[in-house]
């Protein structure tokens, strides 16, 4: 049985890479380059980027050493076309709404799991594989995808887009393993990347400042920022650059009417460009009981209007306890009546029945009660 695993460089795919081989499988290695960095101009006047080496051509330089050490041949495939058309374009759009996009989850579901499987079955596998932490349970008429192990580092939240179809041809080698165990077995086996620190922030900016990158393509929009009762408190660089619940890089210091209490982002007003703030972390403005989200997308099986499932509302977050009501096909509301902090528009509600992953959709409008926030 043939397996082209996604090998980006890193830690987690090159040890999945060494299971698979372990396994027995007929293995091959495909590294994504998803990103022109030189034609974007994404890296031009940043002083800390070497321009002749850039972050992605260094992880296929890992990549290309990885598989050496394991002896497995390494494939390299472009999808900056694809990437650019169903994922960064989307990126762009759900900013200019002034939403919090996830690009991840677009990505997996445009590029890791369609344009790389349909490349990969072009090159004769029968399955894919990649280092996400996650599990997949095949039976014989479905297929379930399952939280991974290491519940610190669960990857699940960004497969909510994926179809049932694209996860009955994958494999998650390395979902049954927690992190420190996947390190162990990159330096028991001396792998090139054993040492390497993981990767951070959105999948083409990396560790790049988001603020200068989005600039590139986006203009700016200076305005306000006012507290829920209209008093302006201060200036924002443009609605795009922050996110509901966000603390830092607000720059609103402590004063005699206000003290010294921490400022957080609790909405945004896009018709007058305000940046709608308040003061403590459980402002009450922040709190939202139930939300409407569309795009919705059922890997396994669709949940039932009524039950009690869980969900996740941005990655890492701790289970909440919800029921869904079903608007349309394509469109639910979610119901959690605890309460949930910061639920922002353009980020994903990913439902979970225990330990299965069913699928999500993406929040478009936030309410307490039936009070809409502006999020």
């Amino acid at each position: 049985m043939k397996v082209i695993l996604g090998l980006s460089g890193g830690v987690d795919s090159s040890v999945a890479l060494k299971l698979l081989k372990d396994e027995g499988y007929d293995v091959e290695a495909m590294f994504m380059r998803n990103w022109d960095s030189a034609t974007n101009n994404d890296f031009l006047g940043n002083p800390d980027i070497d321009e002749d080496v850039c972050p992605q051509e260094k992880d296929y330089q890992d990549a290309v050493k990885v598989a050496e050490e394991l002896d497995i041949k390494l494939n390299r495939v472009d999808f900056i076309g694809e990437y650019w058309d169903t994922v960064f374009t989307y990126f762009l759009n759900e900013y200019k709404k002034g939403r919090t996009p996830n690009p991840d989850i677009m990505c997996n579901k445009y590029i890791k799991f369609n344009a790389f499987l349909k490349h990969a079955f072009d090159l004769g596998a029968d399955y894919i594989a990649m280092g996400h932490y996650a599990r997949v349970r095949h039976d014989v008429d479905k297929s379930y995808l399952l939280r991974g192990v290491d519940n610190n580092k669960d990857q699940t939240y960004f497969l909510c887009m994926i179809s049932q179809a694209q996860l009955r041809k994958s494999l998650f080698p390395i979902g049954h393993l927690t992190k420190p165990e996947v390190r162990k077995i990159a330096s028991d086996n001396n792998l090139y990347t054993a040492n390497k620190k993981d990767s951070t922030g959105i999948c083409f900016i990396g560790e790049r400042n988001f603020k200068q990158f989005l600039q590139n393509y986006l203009p700016a929009k200076p305005g306000k920022m006012v507290t829920l009762d209209g008093k302006i408190v201060g200036d924002h660089d443009g609605l795009m650059y922050y996110t509901i619940g966000q603390r830092k890089g607000l720059g609103i210091g402590g004063s005699n009417e206000f003290g010294n209490e921490a400022w957080f982002v609790c909405g945004k007003d896009l018709e007058k460009n305000y940046l709608l703030v308040g003061q403590g972390h459980d402002s009450e403005y922040l709190i939202s009981n139930n939300c409407f989200a569309s795009e919705c997308n059922w890997i396994c099986d669709r949940p039932i209007e009524g039950k009690k499932y869980t969900a996740k509302f941005r990655y890492r977050q701790a289970d909440n306890d919800i029921t869904i009501k079903y608007l349309d096909d394509n469109r639910i509301q979610v119901l959690y009546l605890d309460g949930v902090r910061a639920v922002t528009p353009g980020q994903a509600v990913v439902i979970y029945d225990g330990e299965i992953c069913m699928g999500g959709a993406i929040i478009d409008d936030v309410y307490y009660n039936e009070e809409k926030r502006k999020y």
